[in-house]
């Protein structure tokens, strides 16, 4: 395992920070660093599972080095007796992600936060917390990166088109070549060339979706496949069922990939967003309003709380890279020093419980502080 140079452990001011977060009601927990795979490989972003440290136990059961905190504390949280209720938590512990010639060990702070239906309040509360980090390692004014992944989901909710490119284009939102590919997909005529296998695929697309995944899944699994360049079946399954829609009699019309194509677009600081956004949807006839509703609250709560609201640079097409956000995302950056990621990121992730076993929805907002980036140490 090429794991690099070894770092250190986290200095006082780390520890410090998150007796902080332990003082405003945050309970620290520390997730066990040996951890099961099929969690990240399902639901992280690209970029981490093909950075990931895999191996397996006696029983052949895939276990990995925790590349990040957010799912094993989810997990250790469902499986309590509190599940379900308003509780949140704080940790500080080291990540491993491949990294080439960087070391392995990266060590992070951080806060999650499950269960309170005041989500606006909540998220405001999350950025808060990280900005006082940042302060905490001495910098006052980082840059202050955000989006909203909920924002582009509402619109596309709203669009005349399948479910299954719906679902599509909400998970391809952090992949950028991915979102302009599907685009494209779309916009092909109908009578595009369609594969052998078409009959079944809509006859698939036809039926409920997670019996045809089950279906799909199963066969997999009968083939002896396991996995297929690092996606397991669960992801290969979830691919074949999306390719009904591909051959589908039904094209993107060309105003609204133009409409995606502005939404996208979309920057400034949230107040000047939000006014560009229900300009925008208005003219085009699209409800938006709840979500464009939220994002202003957000805004409020930010503001009540001291933040400079037009100092925040908002995109619509700003993502963090991991398929379980599906809210407010957002990033702090040192703009005193050369690009090298964020020292805290972190967002609303509300459908990641329900995903891990919960029986029904509970909202989660967190963030992750890197401390080493955020202490002036290695990145």
């Amino acid at each position: 395992m090429k794991t690099g140079t070894t770092t250190s452990q986290p200095d006082e001011r780390a520890q410090a920070l998150v007796s902080a977060y332990e003082r405003a009601g945050y309970r620290l927990v520390a997730p066990p660093i040996l951890q099961p795979a099929e969690p990240f490989l399902d639901l992280s972003g690209e970029d981490i599972r093909k950075r990931m440290y895999l191996t397996a136990d006696a029983d052949g059961r895939e276990l990995c080095l925790r590349p990040d905190l957010t799912i094993p504390v989810s997990c250790d949280y469902l499986a309590s007796p509190q599940a379900g209720t308003p509780q949140g938590f704080c940790y500080l512990g080291p990540v491993y992600r491949d990294r080439g010639a960087l070391p392995a060990e990266i060590f992070q702070a951080g806060i999650e936060s499950f269960g309170r239906p005041d989500k606006a309040a909540a998220d405001a509360e999350m950025l808060a917390l990280g900005l006082e980090a940042t302060a905490h390692y001495g910098i006052d004014q980082p840059e202050i990166r955000m989006g909203d992944v909920g924002l582009f989901a509402a619109l596309v909710k709203a669009l005349d088109l399948a479910p299954a490119w719906k679902r599509r284009l909400v998970k391809d939102f952090n992949r950028k070549t991915s979102l302009a590919h599907d685009l494209d997909l779309l916009t092909l005529s109908s009578n595009a060339t369609k594969p052998e296998y078409q009959g079944v695929l809509a006859a698939l697309e036809s039926s409920d979706p997670k019996a045809a995944h089950a279906l799909v899944t199963d066969l997999l699994s009968i083939a002896g496949i396991s996995t297929v360049g690092g996606r397991t079946v669960g992801e290969i399954a979830e691919r074949f069922l999306e390719q009904a829609a591909l051959g589908a009699a039904t094209t993107l019309p060309a105003e609204t990939r133009t409409l995606i194509e502005k939404f996208l677009a979309v920057a400034g600081d949230p107040d000047e967003a939000a006014a560009e956004l229900r300009a925008l949807t208005s003219a085009a006839g699209i409800g938006l309003g709840a979500a464009i509703d939220l994002f202003e609250s957000r805004t409020g709560f930010l503001a009540a709380r001291g933040v400079d609201v037009g100092s925040i640079a908002f995109s619509t097409a700003f993502g963090r890279g991991l398929d379980y956000y599906t809210g407010c995302v957002f990033e702090l950056h040192d703009p005193s020093t050369p690009p090298n990621g964020p020292l805290v990121a972190g967002g609303r992730y509300d459908e990641l419980l329900t995903r891990l076993g919960a029986k029904a929805p509970i909202p989660a907002v967190g963030f992750a502080v890197w401390v080493e980036r955020a202490g002036g140490g290695a990145p």
